[in-house]
């Protein structure tokens, strides 16, 4: 039995992995809180509404109680969420208090880590996180619920998608009084944003992720905090993030014409069937149209990007067109996630869960000029980064001609010549060191190359 490293905070119990699936444990401490959430049927409800992991109870004694939850998919994080996503992550957190509240329960906490995605939809993933709720007892979450989901949101709005990392960087949350000076003073109007930032911004004795403790909400009744919180529940449903990127709009301003970009379609389809791949792991996939085009043939596809508008358009249109099976993630591969928390070990990398995921197939489409040319990455070194993740590698190869390729040499200047070896036949050279080369097409109208290859298991 090996605990699970994010699994430490809560001493009520802990998730622990065994035989490759997950568990969770719940200590003697919690007993109580459990029977009563079972026994007032809070679980099968939140279950049937798809708000909380379902779990399956294995085994109950004296001195534990042992719970199999819904083994997931993939674990994304808050700082790998676009702005929608991480409205919705909110609101599921308010939505879910409001429920527990007006059934005579709470949620202890409020972190963003409590939620993942599943399915294309928010999923609480904290059973233990519920308790009874006290006469007259303000939410303890409420403070913690500003500093990880409410601040990041508002700054984003007014700075940009970047505070929508905040996490990776604090992972216990944006402090509010830092909040507060980024915010204009026009914010102070609004009386949502006054008592949620500002206000609480001002208590200097908290410490992060306690309850607030303010003279406001002491005694706060019950009906009042349900108000305040379809108050901010409302707030948060309203926001908007108007931010176009150079990548946003990718697909109307691309090289192609609609034959060379439909050829590209049907290479990939066909390669994708040919090698069965059934886990596909999209990488700078842009809105996922490629990952649509693979899912013809495979059960799930990761898709990720450095640009946070493109994957909020994927996660937009996913939920619009009920694709539930791509899994959308705003990641830069030059540096991606890295594992934080308590001995490095609270949240894995992005690398790691990528691995963990254990795909069948990597895609690299028009990524390879980008690593190369922008970010300096010779081709042994992206090659050994694709072979880390999964056998197979579908990889767009645009020669000197590409009018992308172009523009990004020009760019140089006086350092162009540094980037002399960028070429076909030297690409393939160093990717032949790791791999077999399968199928190599070129796509007719376009002065680019596409590969199928298969990584040496050695």
């Amino acid at each position: 039995m090996l605990r699970h490293p994010a699994s430490y905070r809560d001493p009520s119990g802990f998730i622990y992995q065994y035989n490759g699936k997950y568990f969770r444990q719940i200590n003697p401490s919690y007993f109580e809180e459990y029977h009563a959430i079972k026994n007032k049927g809070i679980y099968k409800q939140l279950w049937d509404k798809n708000w909380l992991i379902n779990h399956e109870e294995i085994s109950i004694d004296n001195d534990k109680i042992i719970l199999k939850p819904a083994q997931l998919d993939f674990v994304s994080y808050p700082y790998e969420w676009s702005f929608t996503a991480y409205k919705h992550a909110a609101q599921l957190t308010l939505r879910l208090q409001l429920f527990l509240l007006e059934n005579g329960f709470s949620l202890k906490d409020a972190s963003a880590f409590n939620i993942t995605f599943q399915n294309g939809k928010a999923l609480f993933i904290d059973t233990l996180s519920i308790e009874r709720y006290r006469d007259n007892e303000p939410w303890k979450g409420l403070k913690q619920f500003n500093e990880h989901f409410f601040a990041p949101l508002l700054l984003a709005q007014r700075h940009g998608s970047y505070y929508l990392k905040s996490l990776q960087h604090r992972i216990n949350g944006f402090p509010l009084d830092e909040a507060s000076k980024l915010l204009s003073w026009k914010s102070k109007l609004s009386p949502t944003i006054y008592s949620h930032i500002h206000f609480l911004g001002k208590q200097k004795n908290e410490t992060i992720g306690q309850a607030s403790n303010d003279s406001k909400s002491k005694g706060l009744d019950k009906v009042s905090q349900i108000k305040m919180l379809k108050t901010l529940e409302m707030h948060i449903s309203k926001m908007n993030l108007q931010e176009n990127t150079e990548w946003s709009s990718y697909y109307n301003q691309t090289n192609y014409d609609e034959q060379a970009f439909n050829l590209k379609k049907e290479f990939i389809q066909k390669w994708t069937a040919e090698i069965n791949a059934k886990k596909i792991v999209d990488l700078g996939g842009n809105d996922g149209t490629f990952s649509k085009v693979a899912l013809s043939n495979a059960n799930q596809v990761i898709v990720c990007d450095i640009d946070q508008s493109a994957i909020n358009d994927c996660y937009i249109n996913n939920i619009k067109n009920k694709e539930y099976n791509i899994i959308p993630i705003v990641s830069d591969l030059m540096q991606p996630a890295a594992s934080l928390g308590f001995h490095n070990q609270e949240r894995d990398s992005f690398i790691t869960r990528i691995q963990d995921y254990g795909s069948d197939l990597s895609m690299a489409l028009a990524l390879i000029h980008h690593m190369t040319l922008s970010g300096n990455v010779p081709f042994e070194m992206s090659a050994l980064f694709f072979k880390s993740l999964s056998p197979y590698l579908i990889i767009e190869f645009p020669d000197r001609e590409d009018s992308w390729v172009q523009f990004i040499l020009n760019s140089k200047r006086d350092a162009i010549h540094l980037f002399d070896d960028y070429n076909l036949a030297n690409f393939e050279d160093a990717y032949k060191k790791h791999y077999s080369i399968i199928n190599k097409a070129a796509i007719i109208g376009t002065h680019r190359t596409l590969f199928l290859m298969k990584r040496y298991e050695r």
